[in-house]
């Protein structure tokens, strides 16, 4: 498959280099152009590119940038993609901590949906609800007891499905969290947020959520962690998450 990932931070960059070790075609690509990504993608096996370049002929397009760099992006830059080829979103929105107040966002509106309005087309919400060690270090074979698990979201059913071919090429169960406006239910501090949990435990996450809860909480847990006197460990990070939306 023909991927192109705009974005190799963290998210990104895993997913770009565990794809491209499974054997995809894998083009990377960043708002500096390709020149910038080049040692990263020569690194890794994958061609580096600018971002219309990586969405040129691709199967798959997975989104790794913060949400205001996807305001920032040019209009109709998805124009030429078919309509059947995914478009994954893995952004989340951290007002006041690293993202600047969005309007929209602060009245309720669904992360992923705004997403697809910038765009001007649907996305599927995929890889935003685990942590980035976890993505990198704890993936496992399918059929693996315990096995982390992955939420997707979207409205179209084909492109769910090969999205979550891809969760579970790179080590994870896929849960289905229903259409786009239902991943709210993996947003940030909701119960299914970056807890390590296995398909069972984060089905069950998703359908503890509750609309309209998580904005409060996750503003709690940043106050939470601006207290530690250290760095939180990856450990600490799952520890609070789960404190914050204990399953009962």
């Amino acid at each position: 498959m023909k991927i192109g990932i705009i974005g190799i931070g963290n998210i990104g960059g895993t997913l770009a280099r565990k794809l491209a070790s499974a054997g995809h075609n894998v083009s990377v690509a960043n708002s500096k152009g390709a020149d910038a990504v080049r040692p990263f993608a020569e690194k890794i096996g994958a061609t580096p590119t600018d971002t219309r370049g990586a969405i040129s002929g691709a199967d798959m397009v997975i989104m790794s940038i913060p949400l205001p760099a996807i305001e920032k992006l040019p209009k109709g830059l998805f124009d030429g993609l078919p309509d059947g080829v995914p478009i994954v979103d893995t952004s989340n929105y951290y007002p006041g901590l690293r993202d600047p107040q969005i309007a929209a966002l602060d009245a309720g509106e669904v992360e992923s949906v705004w997403v697809s309005e910038q765009l001007g087309r649907s996305v599927i919400k995929a890889f935003n609800n685990i942590l980035a060690h976890s993505l990198a270090e704890l993936g496992q074979p399918d059929g693996t007891p315990g096995r982390l698990a992955v939420a997707v979201a979207g409205d179209d059913e084909a492109a769910k499905q090969l999205v979550m071919g891809i969760v579970n090429e790179v080590g994870f169960d896929s849960v289905d969290g229903g259409s786009l406006g239902e991943s709210w239910r993996q947003q940030p501090s909701t119960p299914g947020y970056c807890c390590d949990y296995d398909a069972a435990t984060m089905r069950k996450a998703l359908g503890a959520a509750v609309k309209g809860e998580a904005p409060e909480t996750r503003d709690q847990l940043i106050g939470k962690f601006a207290t530690l006197a250290a760095s939180p460990t990856h450990d600490d990070v799952v520890a609070m998450n789960r404190s914050m939306n204990p399953l009962t």
